[in-house]
């Protein structure tokens, strides 16, 4: 993790400034706690060198590899939606060196991270109290679900009828289900691809 404190200003401290006000502010993702985790953690330092001039798009940058970092916005609803606590045990499912995780690893008590390409088989050190997805998924493993707390919440992009949407949920009754909240261009992961059915 990289913080942007105690050193002289430069391009892309301005360049994350003007993520703050142009893009998370006007699409409604004004949590002074979110902007300030934001703020401090530099995107220039997650993509690969060819894309630095990249970091602050509005849109999703390539990583190589079919991996993707996702817009600003989509951090930041994910975070506000998260609503991390310093007594929350919290996984991420996707890289433990990764952008997401470096801004929710100081809001949360604990945080573990979880390979998309393993999410669906092998069990972390859960229960947890929140997991975060970094991406779309079309169904929710049932290997991941587990994983979670009774009460717990999962925040993610939901990939329904081809369109990418936040999504957030609770178990409840040993169950998670998934509500829809805001339409959203969030990366897919093809880890989490529902099954293909026949039709006619």
């Amino acid at each position: 993790m990289t913080l942007t404190e105690n050193r002289p200003a430069t391009a892309s401290d301005a360049a994350r400034r003007a993520m703050i006000d142009s893009q998370l502010r006007t699409s409604g993702v004004n949590e002074p706690w979110v902007l300030t985790a934001m703020s401090r953690v530099a995107r220039e330092d997650f993509v690969p060198e060819n894309a630095k001039a990249s970091a602050y798009i509005d849109r999703a940058v390539p990583l190589g590899e079919g991996r993707f970092l996702a817009a600003p916005v989509v951090h930041g609803m994910l975070l506000t939606e998260a609503r991390p606590t310093a007594e929350d045990k919290a996984l991420i499912v996707g890289d433990a060196k990764g952008y997401l995780a470096a801004l929710l690893g100081p809001l949360v008590g604990s945080l573990d991270a979880i390979d998309p390409a393993d999410a669906a088989k092998r069990r972390s050190k859960g229960p947890y109290s929140l997991i975060v997805v970094d991406g779309a998924i079309e169904e929710l493993p049932a290997a991941l679900g587990a994983q979670l707390a009774e009460g717990g919440r999962i925040v993610t992009g939901l990939v329904l009828r081809g369109v990418t949407r936040l999504a957030a949920g609770r178990k409840a009754a040993g169950d998670v289900a998934l509500l829809p909240l805001a339409e959203l261009g969030i990366p897919a992961l093809p880890e989490f691809a529902a099954p293909k059915r026949w039709s006619f």
